[in-house]
C-alpha cells in the first residue's frame, strides 16, 4: 500500500499539520479549551482528557494548527465507529487568540484530507447545531441527513450523555434532536452534492422551527409529569 505523507499546511501565520509525539506538550492546553469553549457557550461537551488527546496523536488521527512563535491555535481528531464503516471528525477548538481568522475552516479541511487518506471507504459524519459548522460541512461536500443514516454505534451516542439537551435525544428514540445530521458519502458523493449556502435562509428558518418545536414539546411534557428540567 502507498504510503501517503504527512499532510503538513503553512497559512498565513499558522502551520497546520498531522499531530504526532513532538505535539504531546499541548495535550493539557487542548483540554483545558474544550472546557473553557463549553463554559461560553452553556453547552455539554464529551469529556476529553490529556491522556486521550496524546492517543490520538500517536495514533496519526489528528490536526493540530501552531502560530510560527508555537502558540496553539486549533486541533481536531478522528474517531472510528461501526468497525470503521463511519468517522467522526470531532473535537475542533480554535484558540479565541486566533478566532475571526479562518482558522477553523483550514483545520476542517485538513482532518477531512486525513480522515480520506486513513479511511477512504468510511462515510464521515457529524452533528451540530452550529450554523458556521453546517456551512463548512457542505464547503466539504456533507449533506444534511436524517439520524437514521448516520452510525447507531451506541458509542458515539453515549458522547451525547453530556449535553444538556440528551433529554430530547432520548424521548424522541435517537431520531431527531436539536442537532441537524450531516454526512459525506464518498459512494454517492457526486450525486447527491449540496450547497446549503444556496438555501441559506430556508434552512435557518427550518432550524429555528425545529428548535422552537422540541424545546416547547420537552418544556411540556416537562410540566405534565412534575419532573424539572436541568437545561
Amino acid at each position: 500500500m502507498l504510503k501517503m505523507a504527512p499532510i503538513k499546511i503553512a497559512i498565513s501565520e499558522f502551520i497546520i499539520q498531522q499531530a504526532d509525539s513532538s505535539h504531546f506538550q499541548y495535550a493539557d492546553d487542548i483540554c483545558r479549551q474544550y472546557i473553557e469553549s463549553a463554559k461560553q457557550r452553556g453547552t455539554g461537551i464529551a469529556k476529553r482528557t490529556p491522556e486521550y488527546v496524546i492517543e490520538k496523536m500517536r495514533e496519526g488521527k489528528a490536526i493540530i494548527a501552531l502560530h510560527r512563535d508555537g502558540r496553539f491555535a486549533g486541533f481536531s481528531y478522528i474517531e472510528t465507529w461501526s468497525h470503521g464503516k463511519y468517522v467522526a471528525n470531532s473535537g475542533l477548538i480554535v484558540n479565541p487568540e486566533f478566532r475571526n481568522k479562518g482558522l477553523g475552516a483550514s483545520v476542517k479541511g485538513a482532518i477531512f484530507e486525513l480522515s480520506k487518506q486513513k479511511y477512504p471507504q468510511a462515510k464521515i459524519f457529524g452533528i451540530t447545531t452550529s450554523m458556521a459548522v453546517l456551512k463548512m460541512n457542505s464547503d466539504l461536500g456533507y449533506r444534511p441527513v436524517t439520524f437514521s443514516e448516520l452510525s447507531q454505534d451506541d458509542q458515539f451516542w453515549k458522547g451525547c450523555n453530556s449535553c444538556p439537551n440528551v433529554d430530547i435525544l432520548t424521548r424522541n428514540n435517537r431520531k431527531m434532536c436539536l442537532c441537524t445530521g450531516m454526512l459525506y458519502d464518498p459512494a454517492q458523493h457526486e450525486q447527491k452534492k449540496f450547497d446549503i449556502r444556496k438555501q441559506m435562509a430556508k434552512i435557518e428558518r427550518w432550524l429555528r422551527m425545529k428548535q422552537y418545536v422540541l424545546l416547547n414539546k420537552f418544556r411540556g411534557d416537562n410540566s405534565g409529569n412534575g419532573q424539572s428540567s436541568s437545561h
